[in-house]
């Protein structure tokens, strides 16, 4: 038996009384068929409802609803009695959500495929953001052109049609898009002088109730391009958040929010400047080191040089650096111990053929329980930092 779809005869009804006709268990819980339902099943790229099922005092939370072959099933963690009354109880918050999310998608693709020709070849919802796929490339501009001929049709107030029409005549119609293969009834959605095409979802009456849609981000993908945008409630949210954000910076700048931007630019060139300060101050540094231990060389049993540097302080361009500096040393043998974040990385190199650094870096990554690999002259690897690093480090280079 199918599963009667209140949400098709009245997209506003929140709630209903139903009759449980089947209970059976599905992975982490329940699948229940009722005799019909206002909750939405997830499908045609729709998120679906969710709620509660009512019997008199219980309520059972509706985590999902799915649809196969015309019955709509509903996730639960609780089973319930097939004959049982329940009331269905959507919630119409989250509802009202994916209809301004679904309706402004219409809309918006429409204004893309009317102003540039260009498909909806991907729809996808999800909890925080919804995206659309379109066949042609566009730019920012060209995506607030149709952002702004979707607002105007959703102040316009426009009656949004529901019917459903034999898929010979549907063929017949100027629709934005139809796929050929549909057999049978089709369900139309029509925005009134505006866009129509096939669709299961969920639509409010009018267009006024979607609110306004805001187009959020515009990326190229696959030769179109992927247009992110918000509606209704969740775009003034979204907006909200980085409003705040953005007033946030603009006081830490001291700028206004227009010149966030300029104000980032004048910050990363202030950095760049800085960096490359503390580079050639590093540099001095290290290289005043090198003379120390130049003025007191150590050698081991076979007569290498060893240069050993344990540091918290280093950066990886910076300790190869070091690396390659100090290898310049005849008949040296290199080992550079830095802490990065948390992990410990580790740099062996040699300056002479009968040095193996492949055997000490095992010795090293057994010591710290790391890995990394490399050649006989040069290898590298890193570990998860643990207390007492440094003398771990000490204690195997003071063995070789």
């Amino acid at each position: 038996m199918k599963t009667k779809k209140l949400f098709e005869e009245n997209v506003m009804l929140q709630s209903c009384e139903a009759t449980v006709q089947a209970c059976e268990p599905a992975k982490d819980g329940y699948r229940i068929v009722l005799d019909q339902t206002v909750f939405f099943p997830e499908g045609g790229g729709q998120l679906s409802d969710r709620g509660v099922l009512r019997n008199g005092r219980d309520a059972i939370e509706v985590l999902h609803a799915s649809e196969r072959d015309g019955v709509i099933y509903h996730k639960t963690k609780q089973p319930l009695a097939a004959g049982m009354l329940v009331t269905c109880q959507l919630n119409w918050q989250e509802r009202f959500d994916h209809m301004q999310q679904h309706c402004g998608e219409h809309m918006l693709s429409y204004a893309f495929w009317k102003l540039y020709g260009a498909d909806n070849v991907g729809f996808h919802m999800h909890p925080d953001m919804v995206s659309i796929d379109i066949s042609r490339e566009v730019d920012y501009e060209e995506a607030m052109a149709a952002e702004a001929m979707t607002n105007q049709a959703i102040e316009e107030d426009r009656p949004i049609h529901v019917e459903l029409v034999p898929a010979e005549h549907a063929a017949k119609r100027p629709l934005r898009k139809f796929n050929d293969k549909l057999k049978g009834l089709l369900r139309i959605v029509s925005v009134e002088g505006n866009d129509s095409c096939t669709c299961c979802g969920t639509h409010p009456p009018t267009t006024g109730m979607v609110g306004l849609v805001k187009v959020l981000k515009v990326e190229r993908h696959k030769g179109g391009s992927r247009i992110s945008f918000l509606c209704g409630r969740e775009a003034l949210q979204k907006m909200d958040v980085w409003m705040r954000a953005a007033q946030d910076v603009s006081n830490r700048l001291s700028v206004k929010e227009e010149e966030i931007a300029a104000g980032v630019e004048r910050l990363e060139e202030e950095k760049k400047a800085l960096g490359a300060q503390v580079t050639a101050l590093t540099d001095r540094l290290l290289d005043y080191e090198l003379r120390e231990m130049d003025a007191k060389p150590v050698f081991d049993q076979a007569g290498h040089r060893k240069l050993v540097f344990i540091r918290e302080d280093l950066t990886p361009s910076q300790a190869k650096a070091l690396a390659k500096k100090a290898l310049e040393r005849e008949h040296a043998v290199v080992a550079v111990f830095y802490r990065n974040g948390a992990r410990i990385n580790y740099i062996l190199s040699a300056a002479s053929d009968d040095v193996n650094c492949q055997q000490k870096l095992k010795e090293v990554n057994d010591r710290f329980k790391g890995r990394g690999g490399g050649r006989p002259d040069a290898c590298q690897g890193s570990a998860a930092c643990v207390e007492g690093w440094q003398q771990m480090a000490a204690d195997l280079a003071a063995a070789w």
